[in-house]
């Protein structure tokens, strides 16, 4: 049976822990924005998803690298944005919009602020309410591939932020309504491609095996801690054919993909789906939809024609072999048609590839989202 600490035994010990956590709370709740009548329709509804929160690497970043003065992994600069509205650098690494803007679309809701953004807004929590992207470029499973790659948000510390904000809606709803919320908000999780790519760059450090299965553990607590802090409904989007980007392509002398690194992702993919797997048979309110982004964006890059590309191998913009030796930058030079490339830069999609993904995403088959795509988990 469960006893408190020694410290906690005597009556008055514990009254005065009550009244401190009693004080807390009324203090918070005093101090909150008061939000609540103006945003009743957004956590009233009974059904339907009532905010988006994102958390990943690049793919949904939406800006929170400007905000880290010391990253060097950043799109806040041309010609990234060059077909985003306004025609302006936004910090996706895009020539417009991203996935998380296309996963926003499809939920009939405006595209998440960067966490980092709101630091100085002076009603936070009413936009914590509609929901928060903490994706920040260069993210990996493990703190060291953020360390590898310089200054960036790795997915704890993201998960922090997120605590930060739970307590946010805390005080303003209250316990029970914040709660609810929460299980009827939409969360989203795309990451392990840089941990890959630092797998395949530091050539291979430790076995392959021993390394997919650690970041499965590292991964599952994260999934339990997203869990324990209010998240029910999640769709995980797996890592793609890393090794088809074109920055991958240029290590072999034919322009090939590299295989190891394929390899890599697809065995993460699955050891992804196992852990999703038993957190479910863990705790039965946890729901998931598994996006296989392998397999569609290899279908894309084999078949391009098919799917309206014209190019499934070099980036659109670059330079050197493929327009991957040197990444999107200022200098770099860019095609005339974004749509029919399928990627951007030497790493990320275009704009059009993410809106296909998105797609999929919540309309597609269970060949490629399973038990469930995100249009019938949102339903459920």
């Amino acid at each position: 049976m469960f006893s408190l600490p020694p410290l906690f035994q005597g009556p008055s010990s514990l009254q005065a822990v009550v009244a401190v956590a009693v004080l807390t709370a009324v203090l918070c709740c005093v101090f909150a924005p008061r939000t609540a009548v103006a945003h009743e329709n957004v956590y009233t509804k009974e059904r339907g998803v009532r905010a988006l929160y994102i958390f990943g690497d690049s793919l949904v970043d939406v800006g929170n690298n400007h905000y880290l003065p010391l990253s060097i992994i950043r799109a806040d600069f041309p010609h990234n944005g060059i077909d985003f509205p306004g025609k302006k650098a936004t910090g996706r690494f895009s020539n417009g919009k991203n996935a998380a803007d296309f996963i926003a679309m499809n939920l009939g809701l405006e595209s998440p602020p960067a966490y980092l953004s709101l630091s100085d807004a002076p009603d936070r929590t009413r936009t914590f309410l509609a929901g928060v992207n903490f994706a920040s470029g260069g993210a990996g499973i493990s703190d060291d591939t953020a360390r590898e790659l310089e200054q960036c948000l790795p997915v704890n510390k993201q998960l922090d932020y997120f605590s930060e904000v739970r307590q946010a809606l805390v005080c303003q709803l209250g316990v029970e309504k914040a709660k609810k919320h929460l299980s009827r908000s939409l969360f989203v999780l795309v990451i392990g491609s840089n941990d890959i790519f630092r797998y395949v760059k530091c050539e291979h450090e430790c076995p392959l095996q021993l390394f997919v299965d650690s970041m499965a553990l590292a991964l599952e607590r994260q999934l339990k801690r997203m869990h324990d802090l209010g998240a029910r409904m999640l769709v995980f989007v797996g890592t793609g054919p890393v090794g088809c980007c074109p920055s991958h392509r240029v290590w072999n002398k034919t322009g090939d993909c590299h295989d190891l690194a394929n390899h890599i992702s697809l065995r993460y993919n699955e050891a992804v789906y196992r852990v999703l797997q038993k957190i479910k048979a863990e705790r039965g309110d946890f729901c998931y939809s598994f996006f296989d982004t392998y397999k569609v964006v290899m279908d894309y890059i084999q078949n391009p024609e098919a799917y309206g590309f014209a190019e499934g191998r070099a980036a659109c913009c670059g330079l050197g072999t493929l327009n991957a030796k040197v990444a999107c930058l200022p200098i770099s030079s860019f095609c005339d048609d974004r749509k029919a490339h399928v990627f951007w830069d030497f790493h990320h999609p275009t704009e059009r590839t993410y809106e296909m993904l998105a797609n999929v995403i919540f309309r597609g088959s269970k060949e490629y989202v399973f038990p469930v795509n995100a249009g019938q988990l949102t339903s459920l």
